[in-house]
This record gives C-alpha cells, structure tokens and sequence, in this order.
C-alpha cells in the first residue's frame, strides 16, 4: 500500500483503497522536506486518502508522507482526485500540520488501526471544515454587499493568518479585499480532530473564529475590529504626520 518518491521535481503516491474520503513559515518547511524526500526514494513512502464530494471543490486528496530520517509523517493535502501512479508537484501541496503518529503500534494490525483512526480524524474535519465554509459563502455576500467568489488557489498573495490553512479553498470578497477560510491548529492526529475555525482576514487585519459560530455574528465582530483598526491606524498616521511637523518646525528655527 506505500509508494515512493521519484528522484524527480514530483510526488508520487499510491491509493489507499480501504479508507474513501500556517502560515508561511510551516509552508517554506514544507518546501525543504520535500526538496529533502526527492533525494533518497527508497527511505520514503507516501499514501494518499481522497475526500469527495465536497461543497467547495470537485475533490481533495489527503497525502501522508513517511521518511525515516524526519521522525514524523508529514500531512499535504492537494486538489483532485489523486491516486497510484500520479504525480504532483511541490507547488501543488498544501502542508497542513496535522501529522499521522502511529509510535503506539506494537505491530503491523495496531499501525492499521490507528492509521484508520487518524486518517479518518482528518478527513472527517476537512469534510466538516468543507460544509461550514459553504454556508458562510451568503452571509459573506450579505455583510460585503459584494460578490463573493470560491478561490482554490494555494497562494494567498501575502496575507498573514494567525494559524494554519486545513485546505486549499478560501471564500473571497475582492471589492472587499475579505477572505474567509477554514484554519486548524497544529497537532498530530492521535490526539484526535484538531482544533478548527474560520479565519476571516482583510488587508493586515485577521482573526479566528470557532467553527461552530453564527456567521453573521462573527462577520460583524470582525468587520467591527477592522474599524477599530483603521481608526486607530489613521489617529497613528496622525500622529507621526504631527510629529514630523513639529520638527521640521524646530529645525527651521535653527
């Protein structure tokens, strides 16, 4: 059931036929180990787990990456329906940090087991995280008064978010410059469904809400904090404009 990587600048994975289904800094990591994987095939396996069908997307397809000289099973997660044989490429894969940990397999039947335990855990949030995005898509197009657009894309062109993307699907205001977007917290799968939310983000303004809020109770909590934040960035600008003055005023006396 494991495949290896080519020597190549490409991921190849096998099925698994049993089981259906950060942040720039955690995605440059994700870039070096996969740099690091393509030079050895024969000390790393990967197996991919599909999740269909979703809301927000045709397919994603969940790949778990094993090397031994990394000491953990590195989670991707890319758009489609992947499976043996195919092959995708670095900037194809989203690095969620959400790890299998199977060190409490006594043999091969427990590692099968929790395995399944865990895989289903993630593919279980991206389905939930799937469903809830789908339904902020009209409150998002209420509070904007704007058309709201489904972005698959995995660059967020330089938007910060205060945690980790969980899939490659993001709802986009343009006119608003506002995006919303499922987010997880970092933590291996053995200890079960990782924390979840939506991240609202707008300019160099962002926050996370619980996936179970109202939508449009935290729609506008954030629409309120980005007020704030541009209230208090203009009073700043203010300030400094004042400041600068001031001196300019000083140094003419001079």
């Amino acid at each position: 059931m494991l495949g290896c990587y080519p020597a190549q600048d490409s991921r190849c994975v096998v099925d698994n036929q049993g089981m259906e289904g950060g942040p720039e800094d955690t995605q440059r990591e994700s870039e070096e180990l996969l740099r690091r994987a393509l030079l050895d095939a024969e000390a790393a396996a990967s197996v991919a787990l599909r999740v269909q069908p979703l809301a927000t997307c045709d397919a994603l397809t969940i790949i778990f990456h094993g090397r031994r000289d990394l000491g953990t099973i590195q989670t991707y997660v890319a758009h489609g329906t992947l499976g043996a044989g195919n092959t995708v490429g670095a900037e194809e894969l989203l690095r969620v940090p959400c790890d299998l940990d199977l060190a409490g397999a006594g043999d091969r039947a427990e590692a099968e087991e929790l395995y399944a335990g865990q895989a289903k855990a993630l593919r279980d949030a991206i389905r939930a995280a799937d469903t809830v995005l789908s339904v902020w898509r009209e409150p998002l197009e209420e509070a904007t008064e704007a058309a709201v657009l489904v972005d698959r894309s995995l660059d967020l062109r330089g938007v910060q978010l205060p945690a980790h993307r969980l899939m490659p699907v993001a709802l986009i205001a343009p006119e608003r410059r506002l995006m919303a977007l499922p987010v997880c917290g970092a933590r291996t799968l053995a200890e079960g469904l990782p924390p979840m939310g939506i991240a609202l983000a707008q300019q160099d303004v962002a926050h996370v809400y619980p996936l179970a809020d109202d939508p449009h109770a935290c729609l506008g909590d954030f629409l309120d904090r980005a007020a704030d934040h541009a209230r208090r960035t203009a009073e700043r600008l203010d300030q400094q404009e004042a400041s600068v003055e001031r001196f300019l005023e000083l140094s003419g006396d001079e």
